[in-house]
């Protein structure tokens, strides 16, 4: 069993000091003068020096920092700081696509590390997939008026062989209402049934009633363990991290739009006992959960909110379009609605987390 406290440090820190470390890469190689860059926060533990930049391994292990050369507006080129640095290792001297890159490596980094977690996972256990064996039916749905039975298990559906549950979902819901044959397998005989999907109402991830054609059947449970391979490991990867950062999109909208209740959002608080949860089940529980808070994260830094990495983005695209940068005070103004922003967020997750506790 996975340490809770040990766990909860290697992922709020892991995940943060991995964004950081985006940042770090990208600003290096394009040149950017870094003065520090930190493992942790508060005091330094340890450090060294190599070439002009401190490492640090600092006494809070959750997450790091990196301090850029010219990084924000009052960064004085000739302080004592910058000693070791002219105006060309400024970040502000770089072109506003350099900075975007720079910028955006953080997020980008973190959906990176989401894909490299999954691969992993796909790699060592696999994938598992739902067999196509009834495990209940809704009464006078008609699935039920066809005489399926629970137990049976669907061999093929208008002539297509189905191999896992997600192939009946598919075919159903795009048989547009027609009447189609299922040949399903009871007591090792096949039977044919015919059956017409109705438009059915059901509940989707964000508890909204949609309707869709249906036949009326859930899947018994059971699972198959397929083994990918290294390149079918990383294909799986891929098409995870992208449905996890689309659903998490989807569900940063939903928020707004108020269809997700303003008091389930979550803080730090609610995190830290997501992954002692977690942390319960193993190693690879814990590394699911970090995939998926890593995703959280790029997707929440990209939004176009000032202070975050999404916010500076946008400011950068307004500099690359009309050839000047944001006027300091639309930009001053706008940092400081973007710290009430984020701070009225956070004051408002805390609260959420205190008080389910």
């Amino acid at each position: 069993m996975l340490s809770s406290a040990i766990a909860i440090i290697l992922v709020l820190g892991g995940l943060i000091f991995f964004h950081e470390l985006g940042h770090f890469s990208v600003a290096r190689a394009f040149g950017v003068g870094i003065r520090t860059f930190s493992l942790g926060f508060g005091p330094a533990i340890y450090k060294f020096k190599r070439g002009r930049t401190e490492y640090r391994l600092s006494a809070v292990p959750l997450g790091g920092y990196v301090s850029m050369v010219g990084e924000s507006p009052d960064d004085d080129i000739d302080s004592p700081e910058n000693s070791e640095f002219t105006e060309v290792d400024s970040f502000v001297k770089r072109k506003p696509w350099q900075r975007m890159c720079i910028v955006a490596a953080g997020p980008i980094a973190n959906l990176l590390l989401a894909f490299l977690i999954y691969w992993a996972l796909f790699v060592a256990n696999g994938q598992f997939q739902l067999l196509p064996e009834v495990g209940s039916i809704r009464p006078d749905s008609p699935a039920a008026v066809a005489g399926m039975e629970t137990g049976d298990s669907v061999s093929s559906i208008g002539g297509n062989k189905i191999q896992y549950w997600e192939d009946i979902s598919n075919t159903i819901t795009q048989s547009g209402g027609k009447e189609i044959v299922i040949v399903v397998n009871r007591d090792g005989k096949d039977l044919e049934l015919n059956v017409t999907p109705s438009l059915l109402s059901r509940k989707n991830l964000f508890g909204e009633e949609e309707k869709s054609y249906l036949i009326g059947i859930q899947a018994a449970g059971k699972t198959e363990r397929i083994q990918l391979g290294f390149i079918g490991s990383a294909t799986a990867a891929a098409d995870q991290t992208w449905s996890m950062t689309m659903l998490t999109v989807e569900g940063f909208v939903k928020l707004i739009e108020r269809v997700i209740p303003a008091d389930t959002v979550g803080g730090p608080i609610m995190i830290a006992q997501l992954v002692s949860q977690q942390a319960e089940q193993g190693l690879v529980a814990v590394l699911a959960l970090a995939a998926l808070i890593s995703i959280n994260l790029g997707v929440l830094n990209l939004l176009p909110i000032p202070v975050l990495d999404g916010g500076h983005i946008v400011m950068l695209v307004y500099e690359m379009i009309v050839g000047k940068p944001v006027p300091a005070k639309v930009m001053d103004y706008s940092i400081r609605v973007g710290i009430f922003l984020l701070l009225t967020l956070m004051v408002w997750a805390t609260f959420n987390d205190v008080r389910r506790l």
